[in-house]
């Protein structure tokens, strides 16, 4: 049984919300993130990018302050305002290629991480949680809902369907050409719909946001300890989430690029694949895998397909199956020495809309000397492991959709 509330969203404007919505922070690159500072005063980026005002980067519990102050202060300026009803929030996004995503904004329970309710196929770094956790605690509010996927539900669908035949709240495209739409949903007897439906559900998975869900969970921990009269529906007992169904969860590869063949030549490196792979040369043909267990190779200037022996390779379990603990199994690290993916300096991830043409590109370039395309991994895969209890390697899945930051906010001491 899935405890999925609606809460009140802080959210802007509709006439500036497509000035707030921002990427990732990571996902700009400097120049990028520089241009957006100074020609666009509502963007998210001044939260989440305190220093600017004083020109200087600022980390740790100072820079968490400034988060929670610049946040402030566009509540203040009534850039940022907080809705009165509790909602669902019925978000939409159409990508550039017309594919379309459509969910719930909701905010989901610590509870039913902790009873795997809600599963994980990913690991986490305890680092990055206790960090991203103190952010959270200073800062006060979470902008990134972590991105569930349900099994597809008739009724739910239905709601969605009602809902969205209104005009939306919101509507903007942004430069990627993306268009955003949502519909914040109050109605009492709706959401009790969509509550007993996911009442029904067993299971949930965390399709993206690993690390947002698990440190959302260490500080629901810390702030129960802290306080006397915690009686379990406080804001910190769930963390914001955009919940879609299986259907709509589009997968992508992550490729591979490695530096160097740990000291082999190009032919010993080829006869060592021999012993797993069929080998193939494509020639200068931009080719990837059309199936499972099949990979895609760029190495001196040519394209190779790589098929598995089968006979040589037996699958224990539904890890064993995932193409991307595949290619570690029998290239990466028992010929080309990589002992660690996630610390290893010699490996580098490409997902897979950047394709093989990104790779090629970068092995021409001689920052990298071998490339391996993967086939993506199926939402099937994904609940299998985390049903298994297994965990993927690092950059095994790209996934979207991508949602924009500072869209819907969840306050943390609602």
């Amino acid at each position: 049984m899935a405890k999925i509330h609606p809460f009140k969203a802080v959210r802007a404007t509709r006439d500036k919300v497509s000035l707030v919505a921002a990427r990732s922070y990571q996902s700009y690159t400097a120049a990028e993130r520089e241009a957006r500072l100074d020609h666009n005063p509502y963007s998210f980026l001044h939260i989440v990018n305190p220093g600017y005002k004083y020109q200087k980067e600022i980390s740790g519990e100072a820079g968490y302050q400034l988060v929670r102050n610049r946040y402030l202060e566009f509540k203040e300026d009534q850039i940022f305002i907080q809705d009165k009803t509790p909602s669902y929030y019925i978000y939409k996004i159409v990508n550039r290629e017309q594919h379309s995503f459509c969910g719930i904004v909701a905010a989901a329970s610590v509870d039913d991480y902790h009873a795997d309710v809600i599963k994980k196929h990913e690991d986490t770094l305890q680092d990055r949680e206790v960090i991203f956790k103190e952010y959270l605690k200073t800062a006060g509010f979470n902008a990134e809902p972590v991105l569930l996927t349900y099994p597809d539900n008739d009724v739910i669908s239905e709601i969605i369907q009602f809902v969205t035949k209104d005009r939306a709240e919101y509507e903007f495209t942004t430069t990627y050409r993306d268009t955003h739409y949502l519909w914040p949903l109050s109605d009492s007897n709706l959401i009790e719909k969509i509550q007993l439906e996911f009442d029904k559900i067993e299971t949930i998975y965390i399709a993206d946001g690993h690390h947002r869900s698990s440190s959302s969970c260490l500080l629901a921990a810390d702030l129960k300890e802290e306080n006397k009269q915690h009686h379990g529906e406080e804001a910190y007992n769930y963390f914001m989430s955009y919940l879609i169904p299986e259907s709509e969860l589009q997968i992508h590869e992550f490729n591979r690029l490695v530096k160097g063949l740990n000291g082999l030549n190009k032919e010993e490196f080829l006869i060592k694949l021999d012993t797993s792979f069929r080998i193939e040369n494509r020639g200068i043909e931009v080719y990837k895998p059309s199936k499972p267990h099949h990979f895609s190779m760029y190495l001196d200037g040519e394209f190779y397909s790589l098929y598995l022996r089968k006979t040589l390779y037996t699958f224990e379990n539904s890890l064993e199956e995932l193409d991307a603990q595949l290619l570690f199994k029998t290239i990466l690290n028992p010929i080309l020495g990589i002992k660690d993916l996630r610390s290893d300096d010699r490996i580098a991830y490409a997902h897979g809309k950047l394709d093989m043409v990104y790779v090629k590109s970068k092995i021409d370039a001689d920052e990298f000397q071998v490339g391996f395309g993967l086939f993506p991994a199926s939402v099937n895969q994904m609940k299998k492991i985390a049903d298994d209890g297994l965990t993927m390697p690092p950059k095994s899945t790209y996934i979207e959709p991508k949602l924009r930051s500072g869209v819907t906010i969840y306050e943390l001491k609602q």
